[in-house]
């Protein structure tokens, strides 16, 4: 069993801890956070230990999971770094959220004894339906990996993904995209003439449950695209209009703004 300290205690640390509290996992979680009020919340809600002095927080730490915003890293491993003399004994399993900062960089920040990876947990792995995706510094250790893939693995499905081409996965697979789609075509919808509450379970009919039979269904999706859109019928001149509205084009620019932004922070 090991003890498993976050630094940061924001919206990604909660959906953590709520799946790992849905798991009944059995490594020793603490929560750091210059906030004493956010710390007594989620002491409260999940039952984690938490550590308000940053030093004493990363002592108790076998992983430490870094999650704070990108801008705010830098900092943070300064800060820890004043203290690097007294951890030089200590090998200590590092974890990065932070979208866009490089493994090179949190290396340079604060290298050795470290041993850093960068993971990004979906929100949704507070249901335990997650998708993590982990990436891993030259040397990492084997036993560290099985460590960290067995702890993502609590709330969700896990992938290993080349750092090259982690923040491209990182921009696709956010569930942003799904809420985002629902709230569209919720107004869209309403804009034409449905009720509120009629136009958002419709909506979320047309994508929730779309998605889940494809994926329990395990049938392609060319496939689903063919069933659903009869040739001459309302969903394919749906779609049509779609894509020549630019809807295509719309999503290959929503995703390079994000690599852009990742690429941002990855200088910061």
């Amino acid at each position: 069993m090991s003890t498993v300290v976050f630094l940061g205690g924001g919206r990604i640390t909660s959906a953590m801890l709520a799946g790992l509290h849905l798991s009944n996992t059995r490594h020793r979680l603490v929560v750091h956070d210059r906030n004493p009020d956010k710390l007594r919340k989620l002491k409260k809600k999940y039952n984690v230990a938490v550590e308000l002095d940053l030093d004493r927080a990363v002592e108790r730490a076998d992983v430490l999971i870094v999650a704070v915003r990108p801008a705010s890293v830098g900092g943070l491993l300064g800060a820890i770094g004043k203290q690097k003399g007294q951890l030089r004994r200590r090998r200590i399993l590092a974890v990065s959220l932070a979208a866009g900062v490089p493994l090179r960089l949190l290396t340079k920040l604060l290298g050795r004894p470290w041993q850093w990876a960068r993971a990004m947990p979906s929100p949704l792995c507070r249901s335990g339906r997650g998708l993590t995706a982990v990436t891993y510094s030259r040397g990492f250790p084997a036993a560290g990996r099985k460590l960290l893939s067995d702890l993502f693995a609590t709330f969700g499905q896990v992938v290993e993904i080349r750092e090259s081409k982690f923040d491209l996965f990182t921009v696709t697979f956010s569930p942003s995209h799904g809420y985002h789609a629902v709230a569209s075509l919720a107004r869209a919808a309403q804009a034409a003439g449905l009720d509120r509450k009629t136009a958002f379970l419709t909506s979320a009919h047309a994508l929730a449950d779309g998605i889940i039979a494809w994926r329990e269904e395990r049938l392609s999706l060319e496939l689903l695209l063919e069933e659903a859109a009869t040739p001459g019928g309302t969903a394919a001149a749906t779609m049509a209009a779609l894509d020549a509205a630019g809807y295509q084009q719309a999503v290959r620019k929503g995703l390079a703004a994000g690599l852009r932004r990742a690429r941002a922070n990855a200088g910061q």
